[in-house]
């Protein structure tokens, strides 16, 4: 899945429809392959993402849960340890690298 894409069910407060646009918004930016449409395929493009947004702010709407709702900020910083992570381990992986050609 895109990390650009969060989850947005069970949150306090919930989902805005705004979140709901620029997830769709990346959905489509995925499938498609571009960021940018033609502007021959911007309506097309468009309406895939107005579509995508109703249909998840239905989803959300729609759903049921038993769990306590997660904190925005506290969610919002387990992304941003496991992307430090994730980035420092490139980080590192390409010093390595570059220690290792040096060295040959």
């Amino acid at each position: 899945m895109c990390r650009n894409i969060v989850p947005l069910n069970n949150l306090e407060p919930a989902a805005t429809d705004e979140e709901c646009h620029d997830a769709a918004l990346q959905f489509v930016r995925k499938i498609s392959g571009t960021n940018a449409p033609s502007r021959a395929n911007q309506a097309v493009f468009d309406r895939a993402i107005a579509e995508i947004a109703l249909a998840t702010r239905q989803l959300l709407d729609d759903l049921v849960t038993a769990a306590p709702p997660k904190n925005r900020a506290a969610e919002a910083a387990k992304r941003q340890a496991r992307s430090a992570e994730r980035y420092e381990a490139i980080r590192v992986y390409q010093q390595e690298k570059r220690a290792a050609r040096a060295s040959s």
